[in-house]
This record gives C-alpha cells, sequence and structure tokens, in this order.
C-alpha cells in the first residue's frame, strides 16, 4: 500500500494548542474527545491525520457527514442478508476501535442523534445495539477528534459540554506563512525522492514524540494531584462561571496528563494553568450561548491572582 501523502506530524507549522491537546487526550483518554474549531484552510485536517500516522501508525477511521446510523454503529450486512445468510456488519465505531481514532469532520452539521451516540460511546466505552433483530453490547475504545467552523453553526450545549478539549486554531502571522510554504513545498519535492533525508529526519521527530507519549501514557497514573492544586481548579471554573462540573474534571486529568509529558512527579499549578483555556472555554455561559470560543483577556484578568506566586 503507498504511503498516505500527509505532511509528517512533526513538520506541522505552529498549531501548538491543537498539539497539546491531541497528545493530552492522548496520554489519557478519559478527558473524552478533542474538539478543534477554526475556519476553512488552518489545518485541523492534516493535523489529525498526521497525528494520528504518527500514534497509530495509520490514517483514523472519517466519519462522512451523510453518514448512517448502521454505518455508524453497525447493523446486518445486505449481500449476505439478500442471501438468506444474516451477517452483523461492523460499524465505524468498531473500526475505531481497531485503528485507535475516530475523526469526525464538520461535527457541527452532524445530525444531532449521531453525535449524541459517537459521544456516548467514547465516554462510556460501551457499544449497545438493540435494533432490527440485533441485540449486542461491545466494549470499545478509541480516541475521538471532532472539527469545525463556528461560521457554518454550532452545537448544542449538550453536545458541546460532552466533548472533554476544547481549541481554535491559530490565525499565523507572515512569518509562520512562511515557514509553512517552505516546508510544503520541500515535502512534496522530497516525496519524489527514493532516499530522502528530509522525511527520514521528520520519521525520526515522529517516533521520538511516539515514545514520549508511550511513557507518558504509562505512567500518568503514579503523577500525585495536590489537593491545592484541585481547590485551584474549582476556584478557577467558579471564576470563569463554567456550566456543570465537567469542566474542572477534565481540567485536572489534562493537567495531570501534561505533568506526564513533562516527566514530572506531581501536578503544580502551571501545569493547572496551561490547561484551563482548553478544559472550560467551551462551557462559559457565552460559549454555551453560541457566542464566541475565544479565550480572551477577560478571562486571564478573572484568574490571574489565583495563580501568583
Amino acid at each position: 500500500m503507498p504511503e498516505p501523502r500527509i505532511l509528517p506530524y512533526s513538520r506541522v507549522v505552529a498549531q501548538d494548542e491543537l498539539k497539546l491537546a491531541l497528545e493530552l487526550h492522548h496520554v489519557v483518554p478519559r478527558i473524552g474527545g478533542v474538539l478543534m474549531a477554526g475556519p476553512r484552510g488552518t489545518a485541523k485536517s492534516t493535523l489529525v491525520r498526521a497525528f494520528a500516522l504518527m500514534a497509530h501508525g495509520e490514517l483514523p477511521v472519517t466519519l462522512p457527514i451523510n453518514a448512517t446510523d448502521d454505518r455508524v454503529v453497525g447493523g446486518w450486512d445486505l449481500d449476505a442478508l439478500i442471501r438468506g445468510e444474516p451477517r452483523p456488519q461492523p460499524g465505524l465505531l468498531e473500526d475505531a476501535a481497531d485503528k485507535g481514532l475516530l475523526y469526525v469532520d464538520e461535527v457541527n452539521l452532524l445530525d444531532d442523534h449521531l453525535v449524541d451516540i459517537i459521544l456516548d460511546v467514547a465516554a462510556t466505552g460501551v457499544l449497545s445495539v438493540q435494533r432490527e433483530g440485533l441485540d449486542t453490547a461491545k466494549y470499545l475504545s478509541f480516541g475521538l477528534v471532532g472539527t469545525m467552523n463556528p461560521e457554518e453553526g454550532g452545537l448544542r450545549p449538550q453536545l458541546l459540554d460532552r466533548f472533554g478539549l476544547m481549541v481554535t486554531a491559530e490565525t499565523l502571522d507572515a512569518t509562520a506563512r512562511h515557514l509553512l510554504l517552505r516546508t510544503v513545498l520541500d515535502f512534496e519535492l522530497e516525496l519524489e525522492r527514493e532516499d530522502s533525508a528530509w522525511l527520514s529526519a521528520a520519521r525520526r521527530d515522529d517516533a521520538r514524540t511516539r515514545d514520549r507519549l508511550t511513557a507518558a501514557r504509562r505512567r500518568v497514573r503514579d503523577v500525585d494531584v495536590p489537593d491545592h492544586v484541585l481547590e485551584l481548579c474549582a476556584r478557577a471554573a467558579e471564576r470563569t462561571e463554567a456550566v456543570g462540573q465537567r469542566g474542572e474534571i477534565v481540567a485536572v486529568l489534562a493537567a495531570r496528563a501534561l505533568a506526564a509529558l513533562e516527566d514530572a512527579d506531581r501536578v503544580t499549578p502551571g501545569h493547572l494553568r496551561r490547561v484551563l483555556p482548553m478544559a472550560l472555554r467551551h462551557r462559559r455561559p457565552e460559549a454555551v450561548h453560541g457566542d464566541t470560543f475565544d479565550w480572551e483577556p477577560d478571562d486571564e484578568a478573572r484568574l490571574q491572582d489565583l495563580f501568583e506566586v
């Protein structure tokens, strides 16, 4: 099978917050999914595919926008059924469990009930199918990444809250745009070479990242979370008026994952501070009502004195 023409993860320019969210979720899948927001052409899809190749060795299972219930959760193999041989056919969620990652592009344009099913299975790890003569329950584990362009519509607050982390794509300045152009042109050229030093170096960097993620995933349970960090998290959620309690739970899980990635023995306020925007931005009242997902200076100001040394 030919190698996918996807830019190596280590060579994707900028978008550091998006990368960090993917890595944290890989270390602690219980975070419950990553939602990436941003306009078209901001490398969201490229980044997700590059991450999947780096972390899992293959492209993610991608959910088409016109997917049916049967295609998502599974059903009967119609060809076999016509022959009088009833045989269950796995859906995309089972494929994602085999390959490691489910990617839902333009998740805000997908039918709400399908999004609800996907988020429920991702959160509980259980796929229950009870329809048309099928009555099965399977245990599944997969990473979940959704992307959306807010200009094309939003998600209901109940669905928005089910994504553990939310990040917004970075707007590149002229320097970063220049680097991106250079990188894409170099990548296209190096693909044509039989023995490319550029690609070999990129693959080595990807392998080092994969090893770092694997090590962090293995040791994250041993990372201590002091009670004063939990108190800080609760106060931060209160200050930002986060709706519900899922935000602070996810923030603690993400902070622990970050500490593990940095080879720390315990979570510090600094770890928590870095992940709070990802865990809380889509749970503030203004985001719940569809006004904005941006983490503004006012949000920073609300938290400043909590983290002053």
